[in-house]
Parts: structure tokens; C-alpha cells; sequence
């Protein structure tokens, strides 16, 4: 039984002229791990969206925890989509500059110095307030976003997709929010 086994290979080694498998060959600018590096420049741009995105995550559960009035169950509840997004946003974004070598830095003194958001109000705030208050924060990481977005685009273009994505979905949401405290116009 030995024997036959031993012909089977062989023959089955003779059938198969294949060179043997080699590294994938890859260009540097293909292969993040030993080539692409960001520079600083977009280390620095998406670091920007990345503090931003930190600080729209605790400000929106900071509202979410103090909302009170008309209307909370429908904010409480969109204010945990919103923190869902800038927190996979966030991860997305720092893991991105993982993979183009760059440090991400998510530390609360770095997100508090370095943040566009401005500070939140504390205690218990009115829906309608909190209402402005989302909007006028989603406003401004989606601003950070738009303001990094070309030199992030010219220097790589997968990092910029990320950035669409984000602006997307945040626009989106700066727009279903303040909806709650427009008025309709007439026509």
C-alpha cells in the first residue's frame, strides 16, 4: 500500500510544472505595509477629522444621558444613532492612519485641546436646544472634513472615500436634526 501511495505523489508532482508560489509583488505604493507611509501633512489632516469625530461621540452622549422635554424619546434614540456613527467613524479613520503608519491619538487631552467642537453645556438640557446644539457640532466636524478633504484627496484617494462616507452621513443627520426645530417656509 506503501508503494502505491509513493507512485500517486509522484506522479501527481510530475503532472504539476507550476514555479513555486512567490510574495504577492506588490509596488510600494500597493503594499501599505512596506511601502505607502502617510506623510505628515496626513497624518496631521486626519488626525483633525479623527479628534472631531471623538468629540461628537461624547458630546452626543452627553446630550443623550441629559435631554429632557417634548419630543425626548425620538432625541434620546437619535442621538444613539449619531454616537454609533462617530464612534465606527472614529475607529474607521484611526485605523486608516494605523495602516498608512501614522499614530492616531485619541487621548482625551489631545481630543479636548485640539477639537473645533466647542465645550457642551452642562446639565439637563431641552430637546430643542439639544436640537441646536447636535446640529451646530455635526456642522462643524462635517466643516473639518470638507476643510482637510482635498489635500487628504491628492495625497490619497482611499483615505478621501472615508472622508465621503463620513460627510454623507453626517449631512444627513445635520439635516434630519434640525428639521425638529425648523419651521416649514411658505410657499
Amino acid at each position: 500500500m506503501a508503494a502505491k501511495q509513493s507512485s500517486t505523489s509522484t506522479s501527481s508532482a510530475a503532472r504539476n510544472k507550476r514555479r513555486p508560489a512567490r510574495g504577492a509583488g506588490l509596488t510600494d505604493e500597493q503594499n501599505a505595509e512596506r511601502g505607502f507611509t502617510a506623510s505628515k501633512e496626513l497624518s496631521e489632516l486626519l488626525q483633525k477629522v479623527l479628534v472631531d469625530l471623538i468629540e461628537l461621540a461624547s458630546q452626543g452622549k452627553q446630550a443623550h444621558w441629559n435631554v429632557v422635554g417634548t419630543n425626548f424619546r425620538d432625541t434620546h434614540r437619535q442621538l444613539d444613532e449619531i454616537i454609533e456613527s462617530a464612534r465606527e467613524f472614529s475607529d474607521t479613520v484611526a485605523e486608516r492612519m494605523r495602516a498608512l503608519h501614522a499614530l492616531p491619538d485619541g487621548r482625551s487631552d489631545t481630543v479636548a485641546e485640539t477639537t473645533t467642537l466647542p465645550e457642551f453645556p452642562p446639565g439637563e438640557l431641552d430637546t430643542t436646544s439639544v436640537v441646536d446644539l447636535v446640529t451646530e457640532r455635526l456642522e462643524a466636524t462635517v466643516s473639518t472634513c470638507r476643510e482637510v478633504h482635498d489635500a487628504v484627496d491628492e495625497e490619497d484617494p482611499t483615505s478621501a472615500d472615508i472622508l465621503h462616507a463620513i460627510l454623507e452621513q453626517l449631512e444627513q443627520y445635520a439635516w434630519m436634526v434640525s428639521a425638529e426645530n425648523r419651521v416649514a417656509r411658505k410657499a
